[in-house]
């Protein structure tokens, strides 16, 4: 059969935009599907076409309400398997629960691990996202997982000019700032923070490094509450940094964030499209960055058998438009 019948991309509730973009960017017609809810609050899934033996790419981040979106993913895995797709890819651009990833106090449960397992037995064979919070994540299902990155791309969007410093907001995300720093070709500073018990305060005590007169990048998987980048980059102001930008993937930005953003020194920030962010939560600072193209191409790319990797070593994209 064709290739372009043979590549199926179905989409929940939680961002339909995104897979709308990502159809887009492949030349398909987004698959045919109703996901809705009935009175009694229980979800309903129905794929409206044939998909046996076909490659099913099932797009889904974990946005708010964020049960609602992991409940619809399993049950639409669940309905694409009893449909006999041949191979069900879950692309989570968003990775919910991606903090509770170890057993840092006692009798708490590992949730980030307790979701793996959902999605493994509600029928996925590959998982495919972005950025998630720890590496170790991936580690938590036993099939193949596709971490992409959209870092390197939002740094690039600030990295113009000299003296570049790229900082992380704690010891944990120091490769992932040194990595976009021998992109960009710029130094690194580590911001070292504390957080306080459960809550969401954050404590920037010092910098390390030199950000002295310089152009500051903060780098970072998601900005949730925004304390933690907006201490960070308070402290590196306090350190003698000249201009301080922010580059995150994940813009969840609850609460007072966005106004909290909007009051910090932070000059801009770039996030990307991983989730979907109504316009109350858009400040005048916030720029968004869309990764449908990277995730279109690494779907086109896992469907062919081609290497996922290669999209991040400087190689030609694929010509996907018009299958």
């Amino acid at each position: 059969m064709p290739i372009a019948e043979d590549l199926k991309v179905f989409t929940g509730n939680a961002h339909p935009q995104l897979s709308y973009d990502i159809c887009s960017y492949l030349g398909i017609q987004p698959g045919k599907i109703d996901v809705f809810k009935f009175t009694n609050d229980n979800t309903f899934v129905k794929i409206l076409e044939n998909v046996r033996e076909r490659d099913v790419f099932i797009v889904q981040p974990f946005s708010v309400p964020v049960n609602d979106s992991i409940m619809e993913l399993l049950i639409m895995l669940d309905a694409a398997k009893r449909a006999s797709a041949r191979r069900i890819t879950a692309v989570l651009p968003y990775y919910a629960y991606g903090r509770s990833d170890k057993k840092d106090q006692p009798r708490v449960p590992i949730t980030a691990r307790l979701v793996a397992t959902m999605i493994e037995a509600a029928g996925a064979d590959r998982v495919l996202t972005l950025d998630l919070h720890a590496g170790q994540i991936q580690g938590f299902f036993n099939i193949p997982v596709d971490e992409l990155t959209a870092i390197p791309m939002l740094a690039h969007h600030f990295a113009n000019g000299e003296d570049l410093v790229v900082a992380a907001t704690d010891a944990g995300g120091a490769k992932r700032a040194r990595d976009t720093a021998d992109l960009i070709g710029a130094d690194i500073a580590i911001a070292e923070k504390r957080r306080l018990g459960n809550s969401d305060t954050v404590v920037v005590d010092e910098v390390i490094g030199d950000v002295d007169d310089r152009k500051v990048i903060i780098v970072d998987e998601e900005i949730s509450t925004g304390g933690t980048v907006v201490a960070a980059a308070s402290s590196l102001v306090a350190h003698g940094a000249r201009e301080v930008y922010c580059a995150a993937t994940h813009g969840v930005l609850c609460g007072h964030a966005p106004l909290l953003m909007e009051q910090s020194p932070i000059i801009e920030m770039a996030v990307t499209d991983s989730l979907p962010i109504s316009d109350e939560k858009l400040g005048s600072k916030t720029r968004v960055i869309s990764v449908a193209s990277m995730l279109g191409e690494a779907i086109w790319r896992i469907h062919s058998g081609l290497s996922v990797g290669e999209m991040f070593q400087d190689a030609a994209p694929v010509p996907v438009g018009n299958l």
